[in-house]
């Protein structure tokens, strides 16, 4: 099945483990076979990873550019552990993120690490 990405003027896109920078003009690009994209909107820098759920969300994210690794993975499952330990009403968020890694839904799985952002941003916000 084909990937249809359209890509605006200087937006950049991870394909694989090459970052793409979009030229001048609007642009389609079709994409074929099983490498990971991620969308500059969806890229979490390193530095940028300055809080728990931040830092769960990078984990996830190298756990699908690198299609599974067990190192980041194992750093993952640390994380998550005390994330839960410092706010537990995160468990079902936590464990959507496990299931779609178990399942190898890594995209998935950033989707649901975006959620537990929010959510510790409301907690943040809440206190």
């Amino acid at each position: 099945m084909t990937l249809k990405v359209e890509i605006k003027p200087g937006e950049r896109i991870i394909i694989g483990e090459s970052l793409i920078t979009n030229g001048g003009a609007r642009a389609k690009l079709f994409i074929e076979g099983d490498a990971p994209i991620l969308r500059e909107r969806d890229v979490m820098p390193a530095r940028e990873a300055d809080t728990p759920a931040k830092l769960i969300y990078l984990a996830v994210q190298l756990i699908y550019l690198k299609h599974g690794n067990d190192v980041v993975l194992e750093d993952y499952k640390a994380l998550a552990r005390e994330f839960l330990e410092a706010a537990p009403g995160a468990r079902d968020i936590i464990d959507a993120i496990d299931n779609c890694l178990l399942s190898g839904e890594f995209y998935k799985g950033i989707k649901q690490a975006k959620r537990l952002i929010e959510y510790e941003e409301q907690r943040i916000n809440h206190v």
